[in-house]
């Protein structure tokens, strides 16, 4: 990777910048009509609880230093120096039954061009109850063949190709395409930025399965000018033998944001690699059973997790922005909390989902 020197006093430059990029509406308690537009929008109440609580929180650490709030480590690389935290949970993983999706894979002619419900309704009654069947199938015979070696010996990003061309991208096939992957393989993604476009990522939160636990692995910027080192340091994650990226609204936000950021240093695109979106997975599983399919309320619904001082995401650049212009640490204390049970419910919500549908006896 090139690496790209990082300006002198950046960190002042964006305080300058941030005081009027807010990129959220307050709305009135209540008023869920203006609140369903959009997801940049906070009530009343929780913007007027934050500001009280980033308040308490520039008292309750005045004149604490950085090291005595955080216990991480300084890591440095080609892109310079950021600041790495880690925690890790006992965490369990049942066994996924590949065998599972490779039958419902098999049974599945619709995955062959040309052939609908419809029409496999009528392949079978002809007797043709599977793929490997239209071998012998006149005019299907060729395009059965090319659907079975993908099933037969294709990976995870070829079989979810296939189902999600021919279904869709929340398709049961698509999810259990994780199951060809042994839990090391998910690394778990989400992110804490400075707004909406093109602005910097000030905390990057990585979470991997080893040996029975869950570790989260989150690079912190102490000033906007680390973003290059938490960036590569992020990116080496997804570099491994045979890594599965997992996130919520990733596809839409947290990937495209990140390409961003790569190529203003820059520094390249990693390699593809398989990616689940766990939003399009839980819209399709709970879609009208909940009012809201936002993280936070599915952690609340299926997890039984309460969150106590929590920064609304909406508010994460201005808790920041104290930061940087007071130089007290505490309002960073929440973000990092914030991002680290969001990987942590990312992790368990998407186990939940491919253990229901695909775990094995």
């Amino acid at each position: 990777m090139s690496v790209v020197p990082a300006p002198s006093r950046i960190g002042a430059l964006w305080q300058q910048r941030m005081q009027s990029m807010r990129e959220y509406s307050i709305v009135r308690d209540g008023n869920a009509f203006e609140a369903g537009f959009s997801d940049s929008v906070i009530f009343s109440s929780e913007y007027d609880r934050a500001r009280v609580f980033l308040d308490t929180l520039l008292d309750r650490y005045a004149g604490v230093t950085f090291d005595t709030v955080f216990r991480g480590r300084e890591i440095t690389n080609e892109g310079g120096t950021c600041f790495s935290l880690e925690s890790r949970q006992e965490y369990s993983f049942l066994p996924l039954d590949s065998e599972q999706l490779r039958t419902r894979l098999l049974g599945d002619l619709t995955l062959v061009h040309g052939i609908g419900p419809a029409i496999q309704k009528r392949l079978n009654a002809r007797g043709y109850h599977s793929i490997p069947d239209l071998l012998e199938h006149p005019c299907f015979r060729q395009q059965a063949k090319t659907v079975l070696s993908c099933i037969t010996g294709g990976d995870s990003s070829s079989i979810m190709d296939l189902a999600g061309s021919r279904h869709s991208r929340s398709h049961p096939s698509v999810l259990g395409a994780a199951t060809l992957h042994e839990p090391e393989d998910f690394v778990f993604l989400d992110i804490e930025t400075l707004g909406l476009f093109s602005r910097p990522i000030i905390l990057f939160g990585i979470g991997v399965i080893e040996r029975g636990h869950l570790i989260v692995h989150q690079y912190l910027l102490r000033d906007i000018a680390e973003e290059q080192a938490a960036l590569i340091a992020t990116m080496d994650h997804v570099s491994g033998d045979r890594p599965a990226l997992v996130t919520f609204n990733g596809k839409s936000f947290d990937f495209p944001y990140l390409m961003d950021r790569l190529a203003y240093y820059g520094l390249g695109y990693p390699a593809t690699i398989p990616h689940f979106d766990v939003l399009h997975f839980s819209r399709r599983r709970w879609k009208g059973q909940f009012p809201s399919l936002r993280l936070a309320a599915l952690e609340r619904e299926i997890l039984n997790v309460i969150r106590e001082d929590d920064v609304p995401g909406q508010m994460v650049p201005e808790f920041y922005e104290s930061y940087l212009r007071s130089g007290n640490s505490g309002p960073l204390v929440p973000i990092v909390e914030h991002n680290r049970q969001d990987v942590v419910s990312l992790a368990r919500l998407f186990t939940y989902l491919l253990e229901v549908a695909h775990g094995g006896s």
